[in-house]
């Protein structure tokens, strides 16, 4: 079979459709306090949906277990506190976000404005452990 431009496609004998998952059909998804996810879909070892952060949010500190996370920030500020680095990181528009598996930390948003990101997370793992703060960090 040959692809648009002139490339030879493999066998298609059972193709898998394509789908379009719909803003208003993403599902709730695991809580963490000061944060709403929400899941488009889920494979066997891959999460994708997005997280939206209301203004002043503090989310409860948490690890994704096994799962290595990457966020891309669609709109707002997320902030970043994790464990092994004092202070925090922010993330604004078109910044992209890596959280290595286990690594316990918490999400906020320092604005008066809603924070989008898209989520995508590979592993296979528990999507959320909410656990206690790290030795030394404060809840709030």
């Amino acid at each position: 079979m040959t692809a648009l431009g002139g490339g030879t496609l493999g066998s298609m004998s059972e193709p898998t459709p394509v789908r379009v998952y719909r803003a208003e059909d993403l599902l709730d998804a695991d809580p963490t306090s000061g944060m709403q996810r929400r899941r488009a879909f889920e494979l066997e070892k891959v999460w994708t949906g997005q997280v939206t952060t209301a203004p002043g949010a503090v989310s409860g500190w948490h690890h994704h277990d096994v799962n290595e996370s990457s966020l891309y920030v669609v709109s707002g500020i997320l902030r970043l506190e994790f464990e092994g680095h004092e202070g925090w990181l922010d993330a604004r528009p078109g910044d992209f976000i890596h959280v290595p598996a286990h690594t316990v930390h918490r999400e906020s948003n320092p604005t008066d404005a809603p924070s989008l990101a898209v989520i995508v997370r590979a592993g296979g793992g528990i999507p959320t452990v909410n656990v206690d703060p790290p030795p030394g960090r404060w809840d709030r």
